[in-house]
C-alpha cells in the first residue's frame, strides 16, 4: 500500500470519528522497518491481540503485513479523558462525544457510575474510543463483539445498546466503544507529549481515584476522634493535582469538624465556607453533629464584613 493511500485512509478514520461527536484523542505512528500490526499494537497498549483494532482503524483488515511500509503512518486509537463542566450529565456527555444521549451507558459502566447520580462536576471521565467497524460479509454483532470487546455475557448486550436499530450487513458501520485503548509501556513514553495534549493522559482521573479511595479513612479519623490525624491527611488530599466538587467539600467538611475539636473555630468557619462556595445547600445532620460544629457551620454560612 503506497504512503498516499494510508494517508487518505487515516483522514478517513478520522472524518468518520469526527462525525460521530469528535473530540477523540489521536496519535500516528511512522512505520519502522520490521513492524507488525501486532508487534505495534504491543508497544502502544501493551497487547498484541489489540492488532484487529488497529487493523480496523486504518481501514487495513485484509492487508498482510507487507502493507505496512517503512515510512507509512498508522493512526493509533486511544481514549479521551473529559473534565466534566457545569450541569453536565451522563446524556449530554454522550451526545457531545458519541452523538448519542443513548450511549450514555457505556460511559457509566467505563467510569464506574450510576444512572441516577450525574457525574461530578470537575471529574475527569475516562471516554471510550468509539471504533468505527465496517461489516464484512458472514458477520454478525456477536463476531464482531468476540473480536473487540472481553469475553463476557455483557459485552454483546453492550454493542446491542451502543448500536440501537443497527443493521448487521456488508458495508454497514458498527461502533465499537472500547475502554482498555490506553497507551502503556514504551508506547506511552514516544507519544507522551502528544497522549497529554490530545488525551489529558488520565493523570486528573487516577488522582481524583485515590483520593477516593482516602475519603473513607479521613472520615474514620473524625469519627474516631483522631482529630490532628485528620487535619494533617485532609490538607494533604486537598493538595492533590485535581479533586471533583464532591470530593473537596467532604474534605473540607470533615476539616472543619476536625479544627473544631482542636479548638481553632477560625480554621472550621474557613473550612466551612470553602465547602458551602461549592455547594451553596450544604447542610449538616442536626441530629448527629455536635453544637460546637453546628454554631460553625452557621457562622460561616453568615456574609462576611467587608
Amino acid at each position: 500500500m503506497k504512503r498516499a493511500t494510508v494517508v487518505s485512509l487515516l483522514s478517513l478514520s478520522l472524518w468518520l470519528a469526527a462525525s460521530v461527536g469528535g473530540a477523540q484523542a489521536v496519535y500516528t505512528h511512522a512505520v519502522q522497518e520490521g513492524d507488525t500490526f501486532a508487534s505495534i499494537a504491543q508497544r502502544y497498549y501493551g497487547d498484541p491481540t489489540r492488532e484487529a483494532v488497529l487493523r480496523e482503524a486504518n481501514r487495513m483488515k485484509g492487508a498482510g503485513e507487507n502493507g505496512l511500509l517503512p515510512g507509512s503512518w498508522l493512526f493509533i486509537p486511544v481514549v479521551t479523558f473529559y473534565r466534566v463542566g457545569p450541569d453536565e450529565t451522563w446524556k449530554s456527555i454522550s451526545a457531545r462525544f458519541y452523538g448519542n444521549e443513548a450511549r450514555a451507558t457505556v460511559l457509566i459502566e467505563a467510569n464506574e457510575g450510576n444512572r441516577r447520580v450525574q457525574p461530578d462536576e470537575g471529574a475527569e471521565l475516562l471516554v471510550p474510543y468509539p471504533l468505527l467497524h465496517v461489516v464484512a460479509p458472514g458477520e454478525t454483532l456477536a463476531k464482531i463483539a468476540q473480536l473487540y470487546l472481553p469475553d463476557t455475557p455483557t459485552s454483546l448486550k453492550r454493542l446491542r445498546q451502543f448500536n440501537p436499530g443497527a443493521r448487521i450487513e456488508r458495508g454497514r458501520v458498527v461502533l465499537v466503544p472500547l475502554s482498555d485503548l490506553r497507551l502503556a509501556g514504551e508506547g506511552r513514553v514516544e507519544a507522551a507529549e502528544a497522549f497529554i495534549r490530545a488525551a489529558g493522559g488520565g493523570s486528573a482521573k487516577e488522582a481524583q481515584d485515590e483520593v477516593e479511595a482516602s475519603l473513607p479513612e479521613l472520615i474514620r479519623q473524625v469519627e474516631e476522634a483522631r482529630f490532628a490525624e485528620a487535619v494533617a491527611m485532609g490538607n494533604r488530599l486537598l493538595g492533590a493535582r485535581s479533586l471533583t466538587s464532591t470530593q473537596a467539600v467532604t474534605i473540607q467538611k470533615e476539616l472543619g469538624e476536625a479544627y473544631v475539636a482542636l479548638e481553632r473555630p477560625d480554621l472550621a468557619e474557613a473550612s466551612f465556607r470553602a465547602a458551602l462556595g461549592l455547594q451553596p445547600n450544604l447542610e449538616l445532620d442536626t441530629v448527629r453533629t455536635s453544637p460546637g460544629v453546628l454554631a460553625a457551620f452557621n457562622r460561616a454560612k453568615q456574609p462576611i464584613d467587608p
